[in-house]
């Protein structure tokens, strides 16, 4: 459960405004009245949110211009205006589905033999808009998985705004066919590395005759909201993992962050660090996105361009191979492709992987998270949609130095929906974002119906054979 602003009215057109008419009651509350209520409220949603108190002032001063007295409203005052602007909204009160786990940055404490997973998830609440959330579990000691209880209330970020590379910004207007004369003049008089601000002087200096060309507008609306579109995510350091979530911050993806395939990069210098790829969605269009973080603390989070950057599911390999970033991608909507990049955010290539060929795979096929690093080549866990768009999941086996070289691909999937199991939000789905190797065992968190997570795992080994003979592994 999260709190958040909430504008009665908000996308009805209107002469008058219903904000000025609420705030005017609220302000008219006799001061007995108000003091009572802000008690209240404090008492009874504190403990349910997070600095709930300074919330409640922020969202006041979000109605501020409509305060017509110019008496200083006092404290209470603000407590109780700003509660009348703000509405709880449960994250996961749809569905909760499509985990991804990755070794999680503290082993600090576990027994031997133990290894502690991140676990980002995708939670889906009041009109189906998804967000990310996280959660924590321990695979071991041998054959068991224990998901950590999270604890409330949950933490929201501090949205701050992000630098921008200018060839990237360039690179994302090219993506969006956007690059035109007001966007080229711009892009020419921004530095190297970048700012919003940095791009509000520059537009402050457009010349006359392009700001107020018939097209301006919506070249600047375009330009200000994918400047935007990047930003930076920071919890509170004292929060655990399993609190945090990343609502939607951008224009274009308001209506959900999906399937975050979370993923521990290892860069050519040695050095470690988180990346995930999710789905932004704004109503209408969706597009490939960018998170990376150091800690799972503070995130950055950017677009991501290119021809092979379009579709849903993307999936970054851990490390470079020959020196370029790789990822999986599905830019035709059914099949699995190889796409290639010299920085991880401008993406080409298109090596068909895996196209549908068998009955469970009739409608796509896709992955389910990032390639897996085996001495025997990286495992990719698929997915197919088949009949009553029913969801299983396999696998293929790609070469370790070309990974556009197809060593195997298992033929039967290794799990599909059963009993119990089928029914749900979304009814036939088992789904993974990505699953991790522990102790010569593969653990796959996976959504269930988009209703509960669980987990499978099976022997590497088993499973790597299985991918180039029909060979069924043993599942538990």
């Amino acid at each position: 459960m999260v709190a958040q602003l909430f504008l009665p009215g908000e996308g009805v057109a209107s002469t008058h405004s219903r904000a000025a008419q609420i705030v005017d009651r609220v302000l008219a509350l006799p001061g007995p009245v108000v003091s009572t209520l802000a008690h209240d409220l404090v008492a009874d949603f504190g403990p349910r949110h997070v600095d709930t108190v300074d919330l409640l002032r922020a969202n006041a001063r979000a109605v501020g211009s409509r305060v017509q007295s110019t008496t200083p409203i006092s404290d209470e005052q603000s407590i109780v205006l700003g509660a009348t602007f703000t509405a709880e909204y449960a994250i996961e009160g749809a569905a909760l589905c499509n985990p991804s786990a990755v070794e999680h940055p503290d082993q600090s404490g576990l027994q031997p033999g133990q290894l502690r997973v991140a676990v980002a998830l995708r939670a889906i609440g009041e009109g189906h808009v998804s967000s990310i959330e996280f959660t924590e579990a321990v695979i071991g000691p041998g054959d068991a998985w224990s998901f950590v209880p999270r604890r409330s209330p949950v933490a929201t970020a501090t949205i701050l705004p992000a630098r921008w590379h200018s060839s990237r910004l360039r690179a994302a207007l090219e993506h969006e066919d956007q690059v035109n004369e007001l966007t080229s003049w711009v892009l020419d008089r921004l530095p190297p590395i970048f700012t919003g601000v940095d791009v509000e002087a520059a537009i402050a200096a457009l010349p006359p005759e392009l700001l107020h060309h018939r097209d301006s507008g919506v070249a600047l609306n375009t330009l200000r909201d994918m400047v935007s579109s990047a930003y930076i995510a920071r919890f509170d350091p004292d929060t655990d993992l399993g609190q945090r979530v990343l609502l939607p911050a951008a224009v274009e993806e308001h209506n959900g962050m999906e399937d975050a395939r979370l993923v521990r990069f290892t860069a050519d210098d040695g050095s470690t660090a988180y990346r995930a790829t999710y789905t932004a969605y704004d109503g209408r269009d969706i597009a490939p996105r960018l998170i990376t973080t150091p800690d799972l603390v503070s995130f950055s989070i950017h677009r991501l361009s290119g021809p092979s950057a379009r579709n849903k599911g993307m999936a970054l390999f851990p490390r470079t191979v020959g020196g370029r970033h790789l990822a999986l991608a599905r830019t035709d909507g059914e099949s699995i492709s190889l796409a290639s990049s010299p920085d991880g955010f401008v993406w080409s290539g298109a090596t068909l992987l895996n196209i549908p060929v068998e009955p469970w795979e009739m409608v796509q096929t896709g992955n389910c998270g990032s390639p897996i690093e085996t001495d025997r080549g990286w495992l990719v866990l698929t997915h197919g949609v088949g009949p009553f768009r029913v969801y299983s999941i396999s696998a293929i086996l790609l070469d370790l130095d070309d990974p556009s070289v197809v060593l195997g691909r298992a033929r039967r999937p290794i799990l599909q929906p059963e009993g119990p199991d089928r029914e749900g939000y979304v009814p036939n789905v088992v789904y993974s974002c990505g699953g991790i190797v522990h102790d010569g065992r593969l653990w796959v968190p996976i959504g269930i119906g988009d209703a509960q997570v669980g987990v499978f795992s099976t022997d590497l080994e088993e499973l790597l054979d299985f991918t180039q003979a029909s060979r069924t592994p043993a599942l538990t």
